[in-house]
């Protein structure tokens, strides 16, 4: 009977722990481990802004002071270590600093820095190498904050715009709609075939990152030659078999596909477009840090 029940309820086990380590294994890392880097980032920073409030430092709380020193050290060995991120990506392992767990490092105590940094000022900015250093922080920040809301929002567009088919698929398919068209045309008349033509021989891509990123492609040709084939046909005398119509919708699916594809890959450039920002900011940071240690150190 106890071995009855245990095969009973076995698998019910075993299916409710495979739910609950599928469920784990799609959470988003700024969920990972019941936001346990969430609960640390508001821990330190309830830590900070009471210290600073606790801390009597005379005259006034400032970069200079030995509690300016202690939040500054903490901050730039924290930029420091945030910068290793890009070498963590390299080596995908699990457990406790997985690169899900070091990236929701990452973000929330890259967060952190804007309260650290800010009291390590003293609220005392001008125009100066500190100032610098401070503003390129800020930037580096708010430029991963628009990633994070990138990747929170755009996969999902990804995955539904795509409907099945993969990106070589939908590459595949123009290729497809082009042979057919090139065979569909040869009946056309010389100026409606020139419009086809055209459709084929032009780069639906082509423009660079700026139409990527927009996903405006003005002067296509399929969509004109579309326009002008529709033009034709309206005032044209109506026939059975009119190669035409048949021309016009081959068109027709392309561009449906060529849209398609073309916000796909909208999609995959926002994705990447903020690294843009965030790279060399983050570079541009270290300079700045760097002039602002050696100019306390050596020259105040």
């Amino acid at each position: 009977m106890a071995s009855l029940f245990a095969n009973l309820t076995g698998p019910k086990k075993r299916q409710k722990t495979a739910g609950r380590e599928r469920n784990s294994a799609h959470d988003g890392f700024l969920r990972h481990a019941g936001y346990r880097w969430l609960k640390i980032f508001v821990l330190i920073c309830l830590v900070s802004i009471a210290s600073y409030f606790w801390i009597d430092v005379q005259p006034r709380h400032n970069g200079g002071s030995w509690y300016g020193y202690t939040l500054g050290t903490i901050g730039a060995l924290l930029i420091l270590w945030l910068t290793m991120l890009g070498l963590r990506k390299r080596a995908m392992t699990a457990g406790s600093w997985s690169l899900k767990a070091w990236t929701s490092a990452h973000v929330y105590l890259g967060l952190s820095l804007i309260v650290i940094g800010t009291l390590h000022t003293g609220f005392q900015l001008g125009w100066n190498i500190h100032t610098l250093a401070y503003a390129l922080m800020m930037i580096v920040i708010i430029s991963g904050m628009f990633g994070i809301y990138l990747y929170a929002t755009q996969p999902q567009k990804l995955s539904s715009n795509r409907e099945e088919m993969t990106e070589t698929q939908m590459i595949e398919a123009l290729r497809s709609f082009d042979r057919q068209l090139h065979d569909a045309a040869q009946p056309l008349e010389p100026e409606h075939a020139a419009l086809v033509q055209g459709s084929l021989e032009q780069d639906p891509f082509s423009g660079g990152f700026f139409k990527r990123i927009t996903g405006k492609y003005p002067g296509c040709k399929t969509r004109y030659a579309i326009a002008e084939l529709r033009r034709a046909r309206t005032y044209a005398p109506r026939t059975d078999d009119n190669p035409t119509e048949k021309v016009e919708q081959l068109l027709e699916r392309k561009e449906d596909t060529m849209w398609r594809l073309r916000k796909h890959l909208q999609i995959k450039a926002m994705l990447q477009v903020w690294l843009y920002i965030h790279v060399p900011m983050t570079f541009a940071l270290i300079a700045a840090l760097s002039a602002h240690i050696v100019s306390v150190f050596f020259y105040w």
